[in-house]
This record gives C-alpha cells, sequence and structure tokens, in this order.
C-alpha cells in the first residue's frame, strides 16, 4: 500500500503551523493530533462523542472533539473539520470525505497530490 505524506500549512484563529499531513483514502473522515490543537484553533465539544474503529479487532478510540481549519495544497486555500483523536499515530490524516469534497487527486506513482485551483474559486479573497 502506498502512503503519500506532505507538509501542509494549517491555519486556525489562533495561529499557523506546517503539519506533516498523510493522505488516506481509506479513512473516512480526516483527523488531527490533540498535540496540535492547542496552538491551532479552539476544540469543539461534539453533541455525542464517536467511537472510531481500530486496527485491532474490537478496540476503538473515543473522540469527543472537532476543529475547523484552513489549509493550503498547491497554494489553493481549502477547508474543513478535524476530528481531534487521541493518540492518533499521525500529525493529521486527510481522509476520503475531504478529498472528495475538495476533488483532490493523489498519484501514488509519482507521491504527489493535485487540487484544482477552480474548486476554491467560490471563495472570498
Amino acid at each position: 500500500m502506498s502512503v503519500i505524506k506532505l507538509p501542509l500549512l494549517f491555519m486556525g484563529s489562533k495561529g499557523e503551523r506546517h503539519l506533516y499531513t498523510m493522505f488516506d483514502s481509506g479513512a473516512n473522515l480526516s483527523c488531527i493530533n490533540p498535540e496540535f490543537v492547542e496552538n491551532l484553533e479552539l476544540p469543539v465539544k461534539l453533541g455525542r462523542s464517536r467511537k472510531i474503529l481500530t486496527a485491532e479487532e474490537g478496540a476503538y478510540i473515543e473522540v469527543s472533539e472537532v476543529i475547523r481549519l484552513d489549509f493550503f495544497l498547491n497554494d489553493v486555500l481549502l477547508s474543513d473539520e478535524f476530528l481531534v483523536v487521541p493518540g492518533l499515530s499521525e500529525e493529521v490524516i486527510l481522509g476520503a470525505a475531504t478529498m472528495q469534497k475538495w476533488r483532490i487527486k493523489l498519484d501514488f506513482e509519482h507521491d504527489s497530490v493535485f487540487v484544482d485551483p477552480r474548486v476554491a474559486k467560490m471563495q472570498l479573497i
């Protein structure tokens, strides 16, 4: 299985930071390691916590917070919601829902990621 990991600039109301982002088409939702949340954005409590299954049979992680962040991919400004996942092994995981929303294409042969700048044309500058 191929993995693409790139440093992306993430921005919230409290600051900005480059974080190594794993593009994971097998993950439904996007996630962030709690270690990086404090200096980016205030987390919001979920109305109902979520239980995310792990690779270990019968094991799950309980998630109770989410944040919304802007991020740049190939100089295109995008944004989405990220579950704050305790014990996440990556800094950020960009999941399939985010990739579909922004029509992000993965090229595993060349370890590259593409986004059409036209997908963000409706955003105000």
